[in-house]
C-alpha cells in the first residue's frame, strides 16, 4: 500500500465498509480512512457496533495507543478498573499497557459509532487476558497465538 503524501479528505459514509461477524457477541462494520501502511504514525477507521455486540475481545497493546470518540450511540466500556457507560461525544484514550486494556460493547437500541485513531508501530504486540492469547502485528505481521504455547527460546534450533 502507498503511503498518504497530500491531504486526505473524505466523507466518512462513502469509504468502503467491511463487515465481519465473529463467534457470538463480536460483529461490527469498518471503514478505514487511513489504513495500515499509509500512513506513518497512525490508522484511522470508523467502527459501526450493532446493538449487543463489541468489535473485539477485552485486550490491551504493548506499543500502540488508541484513542475512541464516539460519534453516537451508548455503550458499556470494560477496562482493568471496573465498568462505565460511555455515549456520544465521548473520547476514550488507552494507553500502551495493561493498564489500557479495554473492550466496548453497544448496549444501546441504535449502531454504536466511534472513530479509532491508532498509533502504528512497526511491530506491535496485543495480549487478551481472558482468553490467554497474544496477538503480534505488523506490516507484514498479523497472527494470534496462545500464550501456553511458548516454547524455550533455543527449541527447533
Amino acid at each position: 500500500m502507498e503511503a498518504i503524501k497530500k491531504v486526505l479528505h473524505e466523507s466518512w459514509d462513502q469509504l468502503e465498509a467491511r463487515h465481519r461477524i465473529g463467534p457470538g457477541e463480536y460483529e461490527y462494520c469498518r471503514r478505514k480512512f487511513v489504513s495500515l501502511g499509509q500512513g506513518r504514525q497512525c490508522v484511522v477507521s470508523v467502527y459501526e457496533v450493532p446493538p449487543g455486540k463489541a468489535a473485539y475481545p477485552y485486550h490491551y497493546h504493548l506499543k500502540n495507543e488508541e484513542t475512541f470518540f464516539i460519534v453516537n450511540g451508548k455503550g458499556l466500556l470494560r477496562t482493568p478498573e471496573g465498568e462505565r457507560e460511555i455515549k456520544t461525544g465521548d473520547l476514550l484514550f488507552f494507553p500502551a499497557e495493561p493498564g489500557g486494556a479495554h473492550k466496548l460493547t453497544n448496549t444501546g437500541d441504535e449502531p454504536l459509532v466511534y472513530v479509532d485513531f491508532d498509533t502504528q508501530n512497526d511491530l506491535d504486540a496485543a495480549i487478551y487476558p481472558d482468553s490467554g492469547k497474544i496477538g503480534v502485528w505488523g506490516r507484514d505481521v498479523n497472527k494470534v497465538f496462545l500464550e501456553g504455547d511458548a516454547v524455550d527460546y533455543y527449541e527447533g534450533e
